[in-house]
């Protein structure tokens, strides 16, 4: 155990980590990732997620991906229903707050065609922390006695040397792919989040590979400009792709919020049937458009200019 985790680690280690420009498109981007890959998704529930690789990794017949996020929601079941997605690990899989557990997630795990592995939410957190430091496992409290944890079968108990207590301890997780979408980006990587950054700044120094999708990318000389603001570093991206409104119909703080009515009438079709709402959505909007600008004409200008007016008003408070 101990010689593959150095192993791992040595193949992150030893990846190009030079100064370089990494610029390129979905399609481009797409070729990082293979059939059969850990992806890890950053973001969390409607905030901040990757939709626009996720868009293209589905269009591009990506199959059998094990994907890891802190919470899981709508591009969950995108993912299985597509067949991109075999198996997901998170904290929580729903359709949001707002709409409840994800009817697709039930159809597909009670059927046994996809696997939904639950963890707490601070147990992937410090999944995720361990992979970043490069340490095989990390001691916690979180989940011990609870029914979560007997569900799985990955974790360890031990005796605290110090204190001689119980703690339990979960493993790292090293991501093959990271997908991360930020505000900007300059061309080399070097990422600015806004708002709450969630698990993404562990998330990119535990997987081996990295790509980055921007809703824009700025120069170097912008990014130094405030470099407290820079969460992920150059050297751990391998990609960067600018895609505007690349979390639509999910948020991107102080640019756009939620497309709450496209969002509304997706939970209500995938309620009335899950498998037709999902399979109808999927034609639509993934294996109808010809580019990421006309899956955004598809959500419609009304909504687009009506999230990013909401959107821009909460950061402006």
């Amino acid at each position: 155990m101990v010689e593959s985790y150095l192993d791992l680690r040595g193949k992150i280690a030893s990846r190009d980590r030079s100064l370089r420009e990494k610029v390129m498109s979905l399609e481009e981007a797409c070729k990082l990732v293979r059939d059969g890959d850990h992806v890890a998704l950053g973001g969390c529930t409607l905030s901040r997620t990757p939709m626009a690789m996720i868009w293209a990794l589905i269009r591009a017949g990506r199959k059998n991906l094990t994907v890891s996020r802190s919470i899981v929601s709508t591009e969950g079941d995108l993912l299985f229903a597509s067949g991109a997605g075999a198996r997901i690990v998170t904290s929580w899989f729903s359709q949001g707050i707002v709409w409840g557990v994800s009817k697709v997630m039930r159809q597909y795990t009670e059927t046994g065609r996809a696997k939904f592995e639950e963890w707490s939410h601070m147990a992937m957190g410090l999944r995720y922390r361990a992979g970043a430091m490069g340490v095989p496992f990390m001691p916690m409290r979180s989940m011990m006695g609870s029914d979560v944890a007997g569900q799985l079968d990955s974790w360890r108990e031990m005796t605290c040397p110090f204190t001689g207590e119980k703690l339990m301890l979960v493993p790292a997780l090293n991501p093959d792919v990271a997908l991360v979408h930020v505000q900007r980006c300059d061309p080399y990587g070097n990422a600015q989040i806004d708002g709450l950054q969630f698990m993404d700044i562990d998330i990119p120094m535990a997987a081996t590979r990295v790509i980055l999708t921007t809703e824009r990318i700025v120069s170097n000389d912008q990014i130094r400009r405030a470099p407290d603001q820079t969460k992920i570093p150059f050297f751990t991206v391998d990609a960067v792709v600018e895609v505007p409104f690349g979390s639509a119909p999910h948020e991107c703080y102080g640019l756009y919020e939620p497309y709450f009515g496209h969002l509304d009438s997706y939970a209500e079709a995938t309620k009335r049937d899950p498998e037709a709402g999902v399979k109808q959505y999927l034609d639509r909007h993934y294996h109808g458009p010809k580019n990421w600008a006309e899956y955004l004409g598809l959500l419609g200008i009304e909504n687009m200019l009506d999230a990013s007016r909401r959107g821009r008003s909460i950061h402006d408070d």
